[in-house]
């Protein structure tokens, strides 16, 4: 594309991309392949000094543009840098060239005519958050509208574009207002040549019903000064028409029953979100994107069954004390598991790996004084009559061991997490141990598994066989 006229060196001219009655956007180039959009303001600037009025005003308003980038925003387009053209001496703001369609182009077919409320909720979240980042340094926009807004395709986040009427005087926007401004996203003050960050707000709610129905609240019929002035009058006096209603007669034909029924819900804090923005009075309206954005926030983490700011409060609170709970839960259990684990180490059980199996250690057999003399003087006798209840109770189980089935489950399991217990295996003890392991047990709770297991492996006493015939 030929070069309309230079704009600065090494600023390559690569022709409009829109024109209008606030300036003109071209496409610009830097050294090499660095592509940007520079927007030129239509007064010109014919002296660069602070004796001249509007070249003092551009310079104030233009560094407090700056100051929108000493934090980064992805939804906020980057001010690269500023001055006056060589042709014509006209101010420009140069920016980062965003690449994608705007909200106005994704109304249009192949698109939907409307979108979704999901991408809807998406938009005023990224868009009430560009708002707040401007406010809160004290820049107004003053242009907000679908087609300043930019989807970009690389990030996939949605871009507030062009402040050039940010850097204007009120005279200037006053004039370019009423002959040439998007008249159907203004609000009411602008007609006098106000500019608030209410004004913003006003705007913002202009979007956000377009997305919903496809159309703004006042649509613009041919250019004319006198259908300008009635839309102004409409933002001025008329009320806004209901959005349902909007909605339901722009429904896509090619959705399912289903879906549009599912798209005409659209939420209630939404709509009370919008009827707010849209008020006539600047000061019925939020006071700026920082509130603005406040009331998105907590709308959406409201809807659809989310936590209010308040449940999320109390749902705090509660898993404070769930997690407390759980941790003294577990002091407890480890406790218990160490007693048990005491107790099994006290009777000489242990895990056998290879066999599977608790066993008991022989080695760890340790009698009293007292046992040890009866031993030693009824060993033999006793010794004796082991054996031969042995050979008469041999069908009973395996040679004279009874298994043991341990469930410590209700004991040990911490909450949320299983740790590397064998909580089924089998424990295989002699008769004469089981009695000392139940007699030991000072926990109640293991004690009462013990026993309960015990009993339950223990043959019927019907067939039993007697020992030694007699008992």
């Amino acid at each position: 594309m030929s070069k309309v006229f230079t704009i600065t060196e090494g600023l390559e001219n690569l022709g409009a991309l829109r024109t209008g009655g606030q300036g003109s956007v071209y496409k610009g180039r830097r050294m090499g392949p660095v592509i940007t959009a520079v927007k030129l303001l239509p007064t010109p600037i014919h002296s660069e000094s602070e004796d001249d009025k509007n070249f003092r005003n551009f310079s104030n308003e233009v560094a407090k543009l700056q100051k929108v980038n000493e934090e980064p925003n992805p939804n906020v387009v980057k001010i690269l840098s500023s001055g006056i053209t060589e042709s014509g001496s006209l101010p420009y703001i140069e920016m980062e060239y965003i690449e994608g369609p705007d909200l106005s182009e994704l109304l249009q077919p192949p698109h939907e005519k409307i979108f979704m409320l999901k991408e809807v909720i998406r938009v005023a979240d990224q868009l009430a958050g560009a708002l707040a980042h401007c406010h809160k340094i004290g820049v107004k926009h003053g242009d907000i509208k679908s087609n300043n807004v930019k989807y970009n395709v690389h990030t996939g986040n949605y871009v507030l574009l062009d402040f050039g009427l940010a850097v204007m005087t009120e005279e200037e926007r006053r004039s370019s207002i009423r002959h040439a401004g998007a008249i159907e996203f203004m609000a009411p003050e602008q007609h006098d040549g106000a500019m608030l960050l209410q004004t913003d707000v006003y705007s913002y709610g202009i979007i956000l019903y377009e997305l919903l129905t496809g159309q703004v609240p006042f649509p613009l019929t041919g250019n004319g000064e006198t259908g300008r002035n009635a839309i102004m009058l409409a933002h001025m006096e008329a009320p806004v028409p209901d959005l349902r209603e909007a909605r339901k007669k722009n429904l896509p034909d090619s959705w399912t029953t289903l879906k549009q029924t599912q798209e005409m819900q659209v939420p209630q804090w939404l709509l009370d979100v919008i009827d707010k923005c849209l008020q006539k009075s600047p000061d019925a309206r939020f006071k700026s994107g920082v509130e603005l954005h406040d009331a998105i926030i907590n709308g959406s983490l409201a809807a659809d069954g989310r936590l209010s700011t308040t449940a999320i409060q109390a749902e705090n609170e509660r898993l404070q004390h769930m997690v407390a709970h759980y941790q003294q839960d577990e002091e407890e259990k480890d406790k218990q598991l160490s007693s048990l684990k005491l107790l099994a180490d006290q009777a000489g059980i242990h895990f056998n790996n290879d066999k599977g199996i608790y066993e008991r250690d022989k080695s760890k057999m340790v009698l009293s004084k007292g046992a040890f003399s009866l031993v030693l003087t009824l060993g033999g006798i006793f010794m004796a009559l082991f054996f031969y209840s042995a050979f008469l109770n041999k069908d009973d189980v395996t040679g004279n061991v009874i298994p043991v089935y341990v469930d410590a489950r209700d004991y040990l399991k911490p909450p949320f997490m299983a740790r590397a217990y064998n909580y089924d295996s089998v424990m295989r003890v002699n008769n004469r141990k089981l009695m000392a392991i139940r007699k030991a047990a000072a926990n109640k709770a293991i004690k009462a598994t013990i026993d309960s297991t015990i009993k339950k492996a223990t043959p019927d006493k019907k067939k039993r066989k007697k020992f030694l015939g007699i008992f």
